[in-house]
């Protein structure tokens, strides 16, 4: 069993687990409140863990229940908006490898000494598995 970023367990996965009690489920959503407006917010699961925030499975997420005089506010997860496309990543990368390139100077076609890259600064990108 090891332990994520919230203090939570999971056994055999990777990510964030479902922050209701017992549940050993991967969390897919987010779960916030506003309490001045009686409203509970579910949504996307967040990028990181926040202390004031609920991660939720599936099973637990689609089941929230609110007290009474609350109002829910769901935002549907669809497989479009799973993340970036793959031409979003490479046009990404594109314009990193293009900001990190020396420059050249125009009239000669060398690179200038004061435009060379600082010692230790990569100018590519790495792919890391997730």
């Amino acid at each position: 069993m090891t332990s994520n970023t919230s203090g939570r367990h999971m056994s055999g996965s990777l990510g964030r687990g479902c922050s209701r009690g017992g549940c050993r489920k991967k969390a897919v959503m987010t779960l916030t409140y506003i309490y001045a407006e009686s409203v509970a917010v579910v949504g996307p699961l967040a990028t990181f863990s926040e202390p004031h925030a609920y991660d939720l499975c599936e099973m637990h997420g689609d089941r929230l229940t609110v007290p009474n005089g609350w109002n829910v506010i769901r935002q549907e997860r669809s497989a479009s908006e799973a993340g970036p496309t793959d031409a979003d990543l490479m046009a990404i990368a594109d314009a990193v490898r293009e900001v990190a390139a020396p420059a050249k100077d125009e009239a000669t076609g060398t690179v200038s000494p004061s435009k060379v890259q600082e010692i230790g600064r990569r100018g590519h990108l790495r792919a890391v598995p997730s």
